[in-house]
């Protein structure tokens, strides 16, 4: 079984044609509606295909790269393994911003992690999203396909927002909680 598991992350986040496909995911997500995040952002990191497997236990992992200020920093790894009653794939791209230096220091630290209480908006690819990079106090970010999440008038949580495009597969929800980060500077 882990054999199979090993063999679908390997598959889904596959590293062909490494340069283009960090543009294209960053072209995919400013479609659907995130650009103002790409534009106001102090910085992000782009995962152009994370793998998600899971059969009662479960597992995720891609590679992304970092940008500040649209040049990139350096590296980034994301692995996850989950237990539970679980079954299927999928296959999709994540995008996180950072509102500023000390939210991106956070996550280039080494070793970053989402808690349980970390949440993501999926966002359909070409349509756009209801979401705000300016204003105060409390806002609802409110994605094309309906999906909701509670954030800081920033639009960021804890000075991070997240996205996700699917790109395919039969598993239900992407989660992000206990998604694990490394990060290797260029």
């Amino acid at each position: 079984f882990s054999f199979l598991l090993a063999l679908a992350l390997a598959l889904f986040s596959s590293n062909s044609v490494w340069a283009d496909k960090f543009d294209v995911a960053v072209e995919e997500f400013r479609a659907a509606g995130a650009g103002s995040y790409i534009d106001a952002s102090y910085g992000y990191a782009v995962f152009p295909s994370i793998g998600k497997a899971g059969l009662i236990v479960g597992g995720a992992h891609g590679k992304g790269a970092v940008y500040r200020e649209g040049t990139v920093i350096g590296n980034s790894t994301m692995t996850q393994v989950s237990l539970g009653l679980q079954f299927g794939g999928q296959v999709y791209k994540q995008i996180i911003f950072f509102e500023d230096a000390r939210s991106m220091r956070e996550f280039t630290s080494g070793e970053f992690e989402f808690n349980g209480q970390a949440a993501a908006v999926a966002l359909n690819s070409g349509a756009s999203a209801a979401i705000s990079t300016g204003g105060g106090g409390r806002v609802s970010v409110t994605a094309a396909n309906g999906e909701s999440a509670e954030v800081d008038g920033a639009g960021f949580v804890d000075g991070m927002a997240v996205f996700t495009l699917s790109q395919g597969g039969f598993m239900v929800e992407v989660s992000i909680g206990g998604q694990k980060f490394s990060y290797d500077p260029l």
